[in-house]
C-alpha cells in the first residue's frame, strides 16, 4: 500500500545551500515547522554516501510519517527503502521504475513542456512537477520557465496532482497554489533559511491560506 502523501510543502534538499549545517537537522526542523514531504537530491556524492544519507533521513522522518522521495536514483530508493522516487524526462522511464519499485512506492515526474502532460496521464505515477515555474539558480538543467499560465494549463490537463517547482518562495507560492497546484517544492527558501522551522511554518501557512 502506497504511503499517503501531502504535497502541500515539498522540500527538496541541497547540501551546498545548507550553510554547512547537517541536512538531517534541516529536514527535521522543516518537518516540525510544517513541511509535508521531502526529496533527497544529491548530484555530487558517491552511491554509498547517497544511500547512507537516505537511510538516515528515512529514520529522521519516520516518527513524523513524512514520505522520503529520492531524486533520480531508483537504485538508491530501493537500497534505502525510501517511499519513492522523483524522475526527470531524461531519467529512467516511469514504466521501468514502477516495475523495479513495485506497486506501493511513490513516483513523481517532472514536466518541462505542457505537451508532456498527455504522456504523463498514461503513466502509473503519483504526481507531476511543473519544472520550472520560474527560473532559479538552484536548478540549472531545466527548460524555459513555464510561468503561472503554464501551471494553469498543466493543472487543467493533468489527471495527477501537480506541484510547482522553480523560484518558489514566500512571494511566489500563493500565485502557484491559486493557479490550481496541489503543492509547491522549495529548495533555498528552507535549506538556506536561518531558521528552517520558522520558514516552513510561514510557507505552509501561505499554502493553506491560498487553498481556501
Amino acid at each position: 500500500m502506497r504511503k499517503t502523501i501531502d504535497l502541500s510543502l515539498y522540500l527538496v534538499t541541497d547540501r551546498p545551500l545548507s550553510l554547512g549545517r547537517p541536512i538531517e537537522w534541516i529536514v527535521e526542523e522543516a518537518v516540525k515547522g510544517g513541511t509535508t514531504i521531502v526529496q533527497l537530491r544529491e548530484k555530487d556524492c558517491s552511491t554509498r554516501e547517497f544511500i547512507e544519507l537516505a537511510i538516515k533521513l528515512k529514520q529522521t522522518l519516520a516518527p513524523y510519517n513524512v514520505a522520503l522521495i529520492i531524486n533520480d536514483r531508483v537504485d538508491v530508493a530501493l537500497a534505502a527503502n525510501a517511499d519513492g522516487v522523483h524522475l526527470g524526462q531524461s531519467d529512467m522511464d516511469c514504466k521501468t521504475a514502477r516495475q523495479l519499485l513495485g506497486p506501493d512506492k511513490i513516483i513523481g515526474l517532472s514536466i518541462e513542456h505542457i505537451d508532456e502532460t498527455d504522456a504523463a496521464n498514461q503513466l502509473d505515477i503519483d504526481y507531476v512537477a511543473v519544472s520550472p515555474v520560474y527560473l532559479t539558480g538552484t536548478k540549472t538543467d531545466t527548460s524555459a520557465a513555464l510561468g503561472i499560465d503554464g501551471v494553469k494549463s498543466i493543472v487543467a490537463k493533468s489527471i495527477h496532482p501537480v506541484v510547482g517547482i522553480g523560484g518558489m518562495n514566500k512571494n511566489t507560492i500563493a500565485d502557484v497554489i491559486a493557479a490550481g497546484a496541489d503543492g509547491v517544492a522549495v529548495v533555498s527558501a528552507i535549506v538556506s533559511a536561518e531558521n528552517p522551522n520558522e520558514s516552513s511554518a510561514e510557507l505552509i501557512d501561505i499554502v493553506k491560506q491560498s487553498k481556501q
